[in-house]
Formats: structure tokens, sequence, C-alpha cells
């Protein structure tokens, strides 16, 4: 999408956020986050969100669906306003495509990426490949991120997806119930390895919803972490600016 000189904020600021969890029976939320498009995302250059912004996507042809299109409408709103929007997939949403992104104005991120901001070098990903300790889930995540299984999953018709999806989500929350919450984290081996690759001044990654700043003295090097945090029962999002990251709440 192309943006007059004129349009774009006069702003250096960046928001990250992730873990939303939209959908329409949490209706609070969803207003809530709509408002935070329009009056705050609004003045920030940049919106980045690493992954979960739905509690499930079935696939772009889903597009029209009223509540999807209530999403679509208040990010293209925000696109034309000026403000830059990435998105990077989760593991709620990692169906959402090109036909998504183009309707909404958002760029599509790949996972991990690196950013420049305020002259740091910044990694970002969604973190669920970092909780190496929950082996199953791995497995589960190495299956529906493989190619051929989303282009088998998408050729069956939307409500028969739909079924299936509710299914998994079902039998994901009674496995979480039983696993214990260091398994769910991340690992602090993958953690290194993923920094140690990219050798980043900063990692920003959502997943885990346990929002909290983290230090990693690695190879003489001190990097921070930020996790952000769920928008289960409020919001919250990081502010990157010439001062540095801070946490904000709604």
């Amino acid at each position: 999408m192309q943006k007059s000189p004129s349009s774009v904020p006069d702003s250096n600021t960046s928001l990250f956020i992730s873990d939303l969890h939209l959908c329409a029976s949490r209706p609070n939320i969803t207003t809530a986050f709509i408002e935070f498009l329009q009056h705050t995302a609004s003045k920030a250059k940049a919106l980045y969100i690493l992954g979960d912004l739905f509690e499930y996507w079935a696939g772009d042809d889903d597009i029209s669906d009223e509540f999807n299109m209530r999403i679509i409408n208040a990010f293209k709103a925000l696109a034309e306003s000026g403000t830059q929007i990435y998105f990077m997939h989760g593991n709620r949403d990692f169906l959402i495509a090109e036909d998504f992104c183009r309707a909404a104005g958002v760029t599509l991120l790949a996972d991990p990426s690196i950013i420049d901001l305020q002259g740091q070098k910044v990694l970002l990903s969604h973190g669920d490949d970092l909780c190496t300790d929950d082996a199953a889930y791995q497995q589960f995540r190495a299956q529906v991120r493989d190619k051929q299984w989303q282009a088998d999953f998408l050729s069956q018709p939307l409500q028969v997806r739909k079924k299936q999806i509710e299914a998994i989500r079902m039998r994901s929350e009674q496995e979480k119930s039983q696993k214990s919450l260091a398994i769910m984290d991340v690992n602090d081996d993958a953690v290194n390895a993923l920094v140690r690759k990219y050798h980043p001044d900063l990692l920003i990654h959502g997943h885990t919803h346990r929002p909290n700043r983290h230090s990693i003295n690695l190879d003489g090097k001190l990097i921070t972490r930020w996790v952000l945090g769920d928008w289960y029962e409020q919001g919250s999002y990081l502010v990157c600016d010439e001062s540095g990251c801070r946490s904000a709440d709604l």
C-alpha cells in the first residue's frame, strides 16, 4: 500500500502486541482492541503483531465473516492513516495468508525476523518454537506448519475446517491442564541458541502469556528479552521509541 509522505505519522514510536486471541465471544476485548488501533496505534509509526491475533483462523476464505471484516476494516483504516502494520504468524493463526494481508493493509513477517529499531538490532518471534520442553506441542507444530498438511487442510470445506479446529482446541485445553507451567515456558537453551544465531541487541516475543523483561548475559553481551502479555483480561503492549522500550496497559 502506497503512503504519501504527508500521511505518515510524525513519530518514531513502534508498538508491539501479541496473543490477543480475538473472537466474537469476547466482544469487550474486540472493542478495546479497535479503540487501541484508533487512539494509540494511529499515533505510532509502526505496529507489530507477533502472532495469535485471532483465537483461530480457518483460512482466508473466511474473510467475509462479519467479525473478521470488522477487524480487517479497522486495520485498513489504520494503514490508510499512515501507520505501518506488520503481522507474524502465531500458533492459532498460522493460516493467515496474502488475501487477508492485502485486504487489511498488513505486511506479513517471517518468524523470526530482524528489524532495525532506533539503531538497535531487534529480533522478533512469536515464541512458540522456544518452548522446546513441550515435545508433544513441538511435534504438533511441525505437522501443522508443513505446507502439504496446510494444502490438504485448506482443500476441505470451511465449515468442516472450523469443526476440526474446535476439536483441536478442546483437546489442547485438556492437555494444557495436565502440563506443568515450566514445560509451557521457553527453554533457556533454545533462547540462547536463537540469540547466538542472530546476535540481536533485543529479543521481543509473545506466546507464553507471561509478560516480563529479562536480561540475558551471553558470550559477554547483555541482551534484553521482552515477553509480551496476552489480551484475555486487559490489553497490554510494548512501546519503543528514542528513550527505549517500556510496557504499557490500556
